[in-house]
């Protein structure tokens, strides 16, 4: 493997264990090169040995620091630049030195911009071909020591380019990933607290005024009221069971069930209920579900707020859209939306439909959605 020089990754947590890997130090053992020169010169000067040892010795210095700081900028004059510097300087008189130039092509890989890491490689290379025109070593030795970074420099560099780019894919894919999920998420919880709004809007809604028609009922009709307790508890045990669906992702319900739990929580709260329902019209499963969470939400209002006598529902539809129609005659007006309508808005919207509300004359809400994804 190359002489990877700021390999360690600063998106990683940045201990010190987690820099300085085992594996990392392996790479340092190209300096034995830089050391085999004395080793095997046979009438070699008293100044190689410790010019050889201090050269490894800086370059494991400047190793160390590459692994600790990572991929920074600050490589350019802790690494690169000084590796550049020691390989010229000390290749003269040790040519198997000229190592270092790859040692800094690598970290310069790891650092720089592919532009700006190719234009070290083009300056390192023209350093290696300096410093042999200047080289005390003698031929054919001198060769032996430049001629492999001459190579090197490029196939280590553009190697390590390339394990750069192809961690940064991983990375980048990385992210995208934890953003996918945590879209999903977002989405999740959207879906679940629309859900709830509409079933703890609608249930308790019935729940609070049929407790209020059974507290004054107690005395002037018992019976009644003993209905109206049922009814209460029946609402309560309904809620909780929607509830647990909801969480769990499994609750469907469609028009029909919403238009007979419509009929119920009108008429506790002495609301007539007019139908017009074309029974020949078949909704798919999804757009049955989105319409009948659009009528709870519409008859939870209709109930809550509009103080009406009488409330219409109808649901048609011709060759371009169904359409369903919520009608009051109660006090209508122009307020400001809530959190059930905007959610109702939504839905519908994801059909790719569209939600008309008019407060002139009471209150009437029309939900249209395009027939071929409705039926």
């Amino acid at each position: 493997m190359s002489p990877d020089v700021g390999t360690a990754d600063d998106s990683a947590p940045g201990s010190v264990a987690e820099r300085l890997r085992t594996w990392e130090w392996v790479h340092l053992g190209y300096l034995l090169f830089v050391l085999a020169q004395p080793y095997f010169t046979p009438d070699r000067d008293w100044w190689e040995w410790p010019l050889a040892i201090s050269v490894c010795a800086v370059t494991v210095v400047l190793y160390a620091l590459a692994l600790l700081r990572g991929r920074t900028r600050r490589q350019i004059w802790t690494s690169i630049v000084p590796m550049a510097v020691l390989g010229a300087l000390a290749t003269p008189f040790n040519t198997n030195a000229s190592v270092l130039f790859i040692y800094a092509a690598a970290a310069a890989a790891n650092t720089l911009s592919r532009h700006v890491a190719r234009l070290w490689f083009v300056g390192l290379t023209a350093l290696d071909g300096v410093t042999v025109l200047v080289s005390r070593v003698p031929m054919p030795y001198r060769l032996w020591g430049f001629v492999p970074p001459l190579a090197l420099i490029w196939i280590i560099g553009l190697l390590e380019l390339r394990q750069r780019d192809r961690l940064e894919e991983q990375e980048n894919e990385r992210l995208r990933s934890s953003q996918v999920e945590l879209l999903a998420t977002i989405a999740e919880r959207e879906r679940i607290a629309r859900d709830l709004h509409d079933l703890l809007g609608h249930s308790l809604t019935a729940v609070v005024m049929r407790a209020q028609l059974t507290k004054e009922l107690v005395l002037a009709d018992p019976n009644r009221a003993c209905a109206e307790a049922e009814e209460i508890e029946r609402n309560a045990r309904e809620a909780l069971a929607a509830v647990r669906s909801t969480v769990t992702g499994w609750r469907r319900t469609n028009v029909r069930a919403e238009l007979e739990a419509a009929r119920r929580a009108l008429a506790g709260s002495g609301v007539t209920l007019r139908v017009a329902y074309d029974d020949k019209l078949m909704l798919v499963a999804g757009a049955d579900h989105e319409l009948g969470l659009a009528l709870r939400e519409a008859v939870t209002n209709v109930a809550r707020h509009a103080r009406a006598g009488v409330c219409h529902i109808g649901l048609d539809a011709d060759e371009e859209r169904v359409r369903l129609v919520i009608a009051d005659d109660g006090i209508g007006g122009d307020a400001p939306e809530g959190t059930g309508l905007s959610g109702l808005r939504e839905r519908v919207a994801k059909l790719g439909g569209a939600v008309q509300r008019t407060g002139s004359a009471g209150t009437t809400l029309t939900i249209t959605v395009p027939i071929e994804v409705a039926a």
